[in-house]
């Protein structure tokens, strides 16, 4: 069942604030010892071939789901000789708990889950147990759903690598800047993850007054057209006196370009992002957005896809790396790959990655910014 299918409506998860432990950031390849787990006669994968399932949650958010984490994992699946069904929850809670009990009635030997939030993820997370199914939490944690393992980026150096470039990209700005936080969802542990990290970077810098604290807002389900107005409003209230956006996201950042280039601000005004999606490495070459953070996501779909064959086959994995659920307080088994900051100066790497298609970044207007820098 190479089921690929994307739709299925919309819903939403949450997550929080979770330690990140030990120290398995390394890039590509997966640490892991794989051990037998004894032979069980309900071991999975002792003849049939697995099947795994995997929940995206949706395609709004960012372009990343469906154009890079869905194209690895059926990669990896296929490369693995095993069977999958890939689904994507479109943002619904109900679709997403609806996806998961049909992949569990058709027998999926694991199941990997991106959640809506921490809520709808443990309900399934736990039916999955229920009936002997290993879960694998993808990307963001499930806030006390137990999962067996976590794969993922070290999510707050994503957060740190953002502080850090709007800094640089401030370098020698006059007089005291004033810079306004634009966070994703409240309901995302990786959204509070990422503003640990660059609340690291900038709270030490708002307290010597080297820059001024402005409007800190999250947006709802890291949606973009609020996020728009969010910032507007925060233009409105600090009469358009704002010098730098933390945007935790190349689409939030690319809705507050979008009401920079409105008030004629944008280029002037630094504004940071994350995903290295086209989009907001376009607006890098064009000098709206200042930087963006790239996630190999191909080797954190190779890291779940390998994983989960091996769970599906009756191994019991053992990682270099875990963190600690900010709820339960349960270590859980992680994979944390090395997030890397992007600016005009090496977007090459994430063309060279494979990640994005120069002939589609360096289409019509774009070409003539592509030579200057040197990508192809």
């Amino acid at each position: 069942m190479h089921s690929s299918s994307s739709p299925t409506p919309p819903s939403r998860l949450t997550a929080r604030t979770l330690r990140q432990g030990g120290a398995a950031l390394g890039a590509a390849a997966l640490a892991l010892t794989l051990t037998a787990c004894g032979a069980g006669e309900d071991d999975a994968g002792s003849g049939d071939t697995p099947l795994i399932g995997v929940i995206l949650p949706d395609s709004a958010s960012s372009d990343r789901w469906e154009t890079a984490d869905r194209k690895y994992l059926e990669e990896a699946f296929e490369a693995a000789g095993v069977e999958y069904d890939i689904q994507n929850a479109q943002g619904s809670r109900e679709d997403f708990q609806t996806i998961a009990d049909q992949m569990l009635t058709n027998g999926v030997d694991v199941l990997i889950t991106v959640n809506l939030d921490s809520g709808t993820g443990k309900t399934v997370i736990e039916k999955a147990k229920s009936q002997g199914v290993a879960t694998i939490d993808y990307d963001r944690l499930t806030e006390d759903g137990g999962a067996d393992y976590y794969v993922s980026f070290d999510n707050e150096q994503v957060g740190v690598l953002q502080g850090e470039g709007l800094v640089a990209c401030l370098e020698g700005a006059a007089s005291t800047p004033l810079i306004a936080e634009l966070n994703g969802s409240p309901t995302d542990n990786n959204a509070t993850l990422f503003k640990n990290g660059y609340d690291s970077v900038l709270d030490p810098l708002y307290a010597d007054g080297t820059f001024e604290k402005g409007p800190d807002e999250w947006v709802p389900d890291w949606d973009n057209a609020q996020g728009g107005t969010l910032f507007e409003q925060m233009l409105t209230d600090t009469g358009a006196e704002i010098d730098g956006v933390l945007a935790a996201n190349d689409g939030l950042a690319h809705a507050v370009i979008t009401v920079l280039q409105r008030n004629s601000l944008n280029g002037t005004v630094p504004v940071t992002g994350q995903d290295a999606t086209v989009q907001g490495l376009q607006n890098i070459l064009t000098g709206d957005q200042c930087m963006t953070v790239y996630k190999a996501i191909k080797q954190e779909a190779d890291a779940a896809a390998e994983l989960a064959v091996a769970l599906a086959n009756g191994e019991k994995p053992e990682t270099e790396a875990s963190v600690t659920d900010p709820v339960s307080g349960a270590e859980v088994p992680a994979v944390l790959l090395e997030p890397v900051a992007i600016t005009a100066e090496n977007i090459q790497l994430v063309v060279d990655d494979g990640y994005v298609d120069p002939a589609e970044l360096c289409a019509g207007d774009y070409a003539a910014l592509c030579t200057e820098h040197g990508i192809g």
